[in-house]
């Protein structure tokens, strides 16, 4: 069966339907991974949008209930160039078209993704429909143009959590690296869900820390009564400056609790602090991308998946740059000593990608560990 993904400004692509036959909006952004399709499928960063994969191949291993980062996909809709005939993996309980099927999610194969890649770098991300129903392209088109942009929706409002919970779960020991939990003692994190990968609240946990989870609208006064050794804020989807809610939150946190922000979370932080945020011509999306250091010079191969940067130049005294992608010189971290606050653009966790910024886990665990030893867990954190 034909399926149509047109975009916004009249270019329309044609292939074949697979998943869920169904018609879908989002934003159609484009991921440079070689694997971890199901990562992305089900990373609610993703809500809201319709990624196209560069790999020439995909669903080869198929899917499987461990390689999950939520509970279901995120994704709108699902653009690749082959889609496997066979699945071969011994994990694998579903092939991918079954997968996107049960959770109704369109997929299209045999687009000439490298053409829709070279068009959105140079027309930037753009509004699209992909549909299994409706085949005319000029109404597909208009759909597209009627669609909502991300910067009008509040997406973490879509898919934070509804209540505070614990959360117990680590890796599975067979995947596991062995990382270090500085001084043994097991330290209170709370972690805000504005859409969080699973694989960041096992890491968080591995090197010794107690999650307590809490809604993207959970106030900094709940917050501080819940006795936190250190704060999380975890990835997300959508403009950061729409969730006012958090970046409020945030700001009542700056200069009580050690506070670490990833993705979302650091834009959030970038907000609270005063600067600005902008988005991107096309974002940041695969498991690919070189950063550096600038602390010591050392280059990252990182995992990322965000649509919009702080300023840094808007950053405010006393904070500093950390981390640079080389790609484009955006910021990817930054640094505020003076208020215990950390934050990275990219996602240390992997799921899918590289290992190489776990390390990060560990400098917030000693960040929380030097604030708990010193008694800034009951008021303001130690100068």
């Amino acid at each position: 069966m034909e399926a149509i993904l047109a975009l916004e400004d009249g270019r329309v692509f044609r292939g074949r339907a697979f998943g869920a036959r169904t018609e879908r909006a989002g934003e159609v952004v484009f991921n440079t991974a070689m694997s971890g399709y199901q990562e992305v499928l089900t990373d609610p960063s993703y809500h809201g949008q319709i990624v196209s994969m560069t790999s020439p191949e995909i669903g080869n291993y198929g899917t499987n209930g461990g390689d999950e980062e939520a509970g279901r996909p995120f994704v709108s809709g699902f653009v690749v160039r082959e889609l496997s005939a066979r699945t071969s993996n011994w994990r694998a309980t579903q092939d991918l078209h079954q997968y996107l099927s049960q959770h109704g999610v369109p997929g299209i194969s045999e687009v000439d993704t490298r053409a829709l890649t070279r068009h959105i770098r140079e027309a930037g991300a753009l509004r699209g429909v992909l549909s299994a129903i409706d085949r005319d392209p000029r109404s597909l088109v208009d759909k597209a143009l009627r669609s909502p942009r991300l910067g009008e929706i509040d997406l973490v409002g879509q898919v934070t959590c509804r209540e505070p919970h614990r959360w117990i779960a680590s890796r599975e020991p067979r995947w596991a690296t062995p990382v270090g939990v500085g001084d043994g003692r097991r330290l209170h994190c709370v972690a805000y869900d504005f859409g969080a990968k699973r694989n960041i609240y096992r890491l968080l946990r591995e090197h010794g820390l107690e999650l307590t989870i809490v809604p993207a609208d959970h106030s900094a006064a709940d917050t501080l009564a819940l006795r936190p050794d250190a704060v999380f804020l975890s990835n997300g989807p959508g403009d950061p400056a729409v969730a006012t809610y958090a970046v409020e939150a945030a700001r009542g946190l700056l200069g009580r609790v050690p506070l670490f922000g990833i993705c979302l979370g650091h834009q959030i932080l970038g907000l609270a602090l005063g600067a600005r945020t902008f988005k991107l011509k096309f974002g940041h999306h695969g498991a690919n991308h070189p950063v550096q250091d600038l602390r010591t010079g050392r280059v990252e191969v990182t995992s990322q998946n965000h649509g919009y940067a702080v300023d840094p130049d808007s950053l405010p005294a006393g904070a500093e740059v950390t981390h640079l992608n080389l790609n484009d010189h955006t910021c990817e971290g930054f640094l505020v000593p003076d208020l215990r606050v950390a934050a990275v653009q990219y996602h240390p966790e992997s799921s899918p990608g590289p290992h190489d910024s776990i390390y990060l886990f560990r400098e917030f665990r000693s960040m929380a560990e030097a604030a708990a030893g010193a008694g800034g867990r009951d008021g303001e954190v130690p100068r």
